[in-house]
């Protein structure tokens, strides 16, 4: 069993930044894409940033293009997503997801794909 668990979740004024991190202990991390995903009250849970088991391959939910950051860092065995310039719809449970599953864009992009996920975290960003 693959224990995946997020932190870094709070609250922030508009504007501002938050880092992610999930946490994959175990000698299985570094074969294991990584996605984040978000739910937001009434709505339905959607990708927001995936990295490859190898770090060579990121993909980012258009919303968060350009102010998001996905990466690896193999000697904590976790991946953090590093939040800027974060708006009010940001606000969400944020929930990690790790699997063994091809590089592919689209397969990051599914959550369908992933086999181990967090419990999530919390981000709320007020204006």
């Amino acid at each position: 069993q693959v224990h995946v668990v997020e932190s870094g979740g709070g609250l922030v004024q508009a504007g501002g930044s938050l880092r992610l991190s999930c946490t994959v202990p175990g000698s299985t991390f570094s074969s294991l894409s990584v996605g984040w995903f978000r739910r937001s009250p009434g709505k339905e849970r959607e990708f927001v940033a995936a990295i490859s088991w190898s770090g060579q391959v990121t993909s980012y939910a258009d919303s968060v293009k350009g102010r998001f950051t996905i990466s690896r860092d193999r000697s904590k065995m976790a991946v953090n997503l590093q939040m800027n310039s974060l708006k009010p719809e940001d606000t969400a449970s944020y929930f990690c997801a790790a699997g063994d599953l091809s590089a592919h864009t689209r397969m990051l992009r599914s959550s369908s794909r992933y086999d181990y996920w967090g419990q999530g975290t919390q981000i709320a960003a007020s204006l």
